[in-house]
């Protein structure tokens, strides 16, 4: 299974910090923040790995090269300036996470800008419906959360909401109607949940959105011990 790095954002709650330096690229306990995942992916035994990016992208590839130093495989899927959101920046890169051909091969994706011990490991190993997410109990900056997780099912109403934490794995089907261009990740998973074909799992470890100058901080912390 291939694994994407979502890293394409403007990071604008993050100026004037991102202004010269793209925000995956920020320092968290001594190292880049992306150098987390890519060190984490290739832990859990992801060697291929794709990382999107649009502002100054040329200095995610400089500072990651063809990840050989981590024993991985990188390959970056560049998008124009000011990026094509989530939904719109994985099905660029589709192509790019087939495996041997493989166009209906699930592969997992995280977001570039979080801080989690989330056991990539342990994730499933298959997908049976479009979509697995992990979730989290609300956070302060959140509390409104994004879908109800019922027993390994995810839905979209009908109960408590859990905060989406930016690790998911998917099945190029869910793209199967979306046209390249600018579009958002979220209507795509409802429409799978309207269905049953969203599963997913409650972490209920350590998970931090670095969006901010504050998150960034407490990443700092955290990581330091």
């Amino acid at each position: 299974m291939k694994a994407m790095i979502l890293a394409a954002g403007r990071g604008e709650r993050m100026r004037p910090l991102t202004d010269h330096c793209p925000k995956p690229l920020l320092p968290v306990a001594g190292r880049p923040l992306i150098e987390w995942h890519v060190e984490a992916l290739v832990a859990a035994g992801f060697r291929d790995i794709v990382i999107n990016h649009a502002w100054l992208g040329a200095k995610i590839e400089a500072a990651l090269g063809d990840g050989n130093r981590w024993g991985a495989n990188i390959v970056y899927s560049p998008e124009p300036d000011g990026a094509l959101e989530t939904g719109g920046g994985i099905f660029r890169a589709l192509p790019l996470l087939a495996v041997d051909g493989d166009n209906n091969a699930p592969f997992l994706v995280l977001n570039g800008d979080i801080v989690s011990d989330v056991d990539l490991a342990r994730l499933p190993g298959r997908v049976n419906g479009l979509a697995h997410l992990v979730m989290v109990p609300n956070p302060e900056h959140h509390p409104q959360g994004d879908f109800v997780l019922s027993g390994e099912q995810l839905r979209d109403t009908g109960g408590t909401r859990l905060t989406f934490c930016g690790i998911g794995l998917y099945r190029p089907q869910l793209f199967a109607a979306s046209q390249p261009g600018i579009f958002p990740l979220a209507p795509l998973l409802r429409e799978a949940m309207a269905t049953g074909q969203v599963s997913g799992q409650c972490h209920q470890g350590l998970w931090i959105d670095v969006g901010t100058p504050e998150r960034l901080a407490v990443a700092e912390r955290v990581l330091r011990k």
